[in-house]
């Protein structure tokens, strides 16, 4: 920090802009070692070093020269970590918050704000496990020099070998206090890298086996769902409330308790098995039906020990699907649903204003083109016309454009091997095609499934028909940009209520019900704007562009789509599934796709 602490005391009281903090400069003297010439070399690294501990300060943007963002790596080996994983990565994100509320509760001035007193900001994540920018492992350099006075440094020639290591890479932000850089100094070369190394000192290995425990746990029981006839597992004794406005358990809520029958043991864990198929879950008002649905919907990501959820795991293609007055529809294939429309094409059906029917039939039909093998519904957030259809309406209502999803829910099971999941409290039409059904009463789950049978035997079979549930259509590059028309600036900006920027595009993901925080749908709109400013051939082959982007983004980590052009944009980035970024890229309105022929 000696080389931080000379750029910091050479500026002006009132700077705004920390030029000399964030180029770092380093010089090699001449005839030095590294530099025989007589001049020095002068070079740009704005890594600083606390021991073995290095941090890289970075501008977040140029409107935020006074919120400058660290990435603090710190050396695997000095925590005891040797199996670096996402949920190693999340544990420790998670284990360094109390220092840093630690830092911050020191600081506090309840007079000022933040911009005068100075804060400390590291990312709070929900309860989900994912990749993130905010906590990752990389393999880093070591420090190979030795400090001089200011910005000289001496390359160190003493024959030993310092090849890189691997580190936890720790991303946070920085309010720096206006016109007080003795106190910035103190919070960036004394404060902050204290907490870091007591952090790593002090670190729990103990709490790390358990969370790599848990990931393990986990990981075998998705295993076990791949190859099975299960799609979803909810163990014995999870906590599947939610906290009044908060993600965290509910206190006092009754624990999960599979029904006897459709218990399963997988990784010495015990508790219901979903088979595949057509499930529906009923029972009366506030009987915890949608609170179920919920947990398996939530369990296409991996939880933290004590969310209560931690052992609900869901195929992870799994998409929640409802209905969604209003959202851009192109090209879609939703024939299977909608036999006709007045004046359009049911095989290749463009709105810019889907009705609710229309809207969940495409829903599902891209849901299955994306890949999915699990559909999620709730009948409070669906189309009643497009769910439901009973024999007295079928018998008076002989011109019928809508195919009800109860006709096509086992076939879509049979024929494409997608098993759907419904919570239905107010039609009896789906039991008599449910493979299983269960009830709640008092938020105990019971096994319906042959009463729900006898109940409905009078109501006649499904007759069926043919259905085309293939999409042939390729996007064409023109109209995919982050440039507005006529505009030769990019544009890109995401709000938190759930609509993405991008050049003209106001994209709407609010109906995108498995995304889980703000940094995800940053980290979407990242990833449109990528995929907007590379390649230039007339058509996007959208799979083969998101696995590279993926690929990418596995490879480099998620700053890799990072740019600190867009200044509206947050620096903590989620990683979203592939499922939610093809969502995101057919909710765009200004885009264009071809007929396949």
């Amino acid at each position: 920090m000696k080389r931080l602490k000379s750029f910091l005391l050479s500026m002006d009281n009132n700077t705004t802009t920390y030029k000399e903090m964030y180029e770092g400069q380093i010089i090699v003297p001449p005839g030095s070692y590294g530099n025989p010439s007589p001049e020095p070399i002068a070079e740009s690294d704005p890594t600083y070093w606390y021991g073995d501990i290095s941090v890289l300060i970075e501008t977040t943007h140029k409107n935020a020269k006074d919120m400058p963002t660290l990435t603090f790596m710190i050396p695997a080996e000095r925590m005891g970590i040797t199996k670096p994983s996402t949920a190693a990565a999340d544990h420790c994100l998670r284990a360094l918050a109390p220092y840093i509320d630690g830092l911050n509760e020191e600081i506090y001035n309840r007079a000022r704000p933040d911009k005068e007193n100075g804060r400390y900001y590291l990312y709070r994540p929900g309860g989900e496990v994912v990749v993130r920018n905010t906590a990752y492992f990389s393999v880093c350099p070591q420090k190979d020099y030795e400090n001089g006075g200011g910005a000289t440094i001496y390359l160190l020639h003493d024959d030993i070998d310092r090849p890189p290591v691997l580190c936890l890479c720790v991303k946070m932000q920085v309010q720096l206090p206006a016109r007080k850089i003795r106190k910035t100094m103190q919070m960036l070369c004394r404060d902050l890298p204290d907490a870091i190394e007591r952090f790593s000192l002090e670190f729990d290995k103990y709490k790390l086996e358990k969370a790599l425990e848990l990931e393990e746990k986990q990981r075998g029981i998705r295993h076990f769902l791949k190859n099975s006839p299960y799609c979803a597992f909810i163990a014995d004794g999870s906590i599947l409330p939610r906290g009044k406005g908060t993600s965290s358990p509910m206190e006092g809520a009754v624990p999960f308790i599979s029904p006897p029958d459709d218990r399963i043991e997988i990784c010495g864990v015990k508790g219901m098995g979903v088979k595949r198929g057509v499930t529906v879950i009923t029972g009366g008002g506030y009987s915890g039906k949608s609170t179920l649905l919920d947990a398996i919907s939530a369990g296409i990501y991996d939880h933290v020990y004590g969310d209560g959820r931690e052992l609900c795991i869901t195929d992870d293609t799994a998409v929640t699907v409802s209905a969604e007055d209003g959202r851009c529809v192109q090209h879609v294939n939703i024939s299977p649903f909608i036999k006709w429309i007045p004046g359009g094409d049911t095989f290749d059906f463009s709105t810019q204003r889907a009705s609710g029917s229309t809207s969940q039939a495409a829903n599902i039909m891209e849901a299955v083109d994306f890949g999915s093998r699990l559909i999620l519904i709730d009948e409070d957030r669906s189309a009643t016309n497009f769910m439901i259809r009973d024999s007295m309406m079928k018998e008076l209502i002989s011109k019928e454009p809508i195919t009800p999803f109860t006709d096509r829910v086992c076939q879509l099971y049979e024929e494409k091997g997608v098993s759907t999941i419904l919570v239905i409290g107010g039609s009896g039409e789906y039991l008599s095609v449910a493979h299983k059904v269960y009830m709640l009463e008092d938020y105990i789950v019971g096994d319906v499934t042959e009463r729900s049978k006898a109940i409905s035997a009078f109501i006649p079979p499904v007759k069926k028909t043919d259905a085309d549930w293939s999409q042939s259509r390729a996007l064409l590059s023109r109209g995919f940009s982050s440039y507005p028309v006529g505009c030769g600036t990019e544009v890109l900006n995401v709000s938190d209520m759930g609509i993405i920027f991008m050049g003209d595009e106001k994209i709407d993901i609010r109906g995108l019900h498995n995304i889980i925080s703000i940094a995800q749908m940053d980290a979407l709109g990242f990833m449109l704007r990528r995929i907007a400013v590379t390649g230039n051939s007339p058509y996007i082959d959208l799979e083969k562009v998101v696995n590279e982007l993926y690929y990418t983004v596995g490879a480099e980590g998620l700053d890799s789509i990072y740019t600190a052009f867009f200044t509206t944009c947050r620096r903590f980035l989620d990683l979203p599934r592939k499922q939610e970024l093809l969502a995101a890229i057919n909710r765009m309105r200004h885009i264009s796709f071809a007929k396949k022929e």
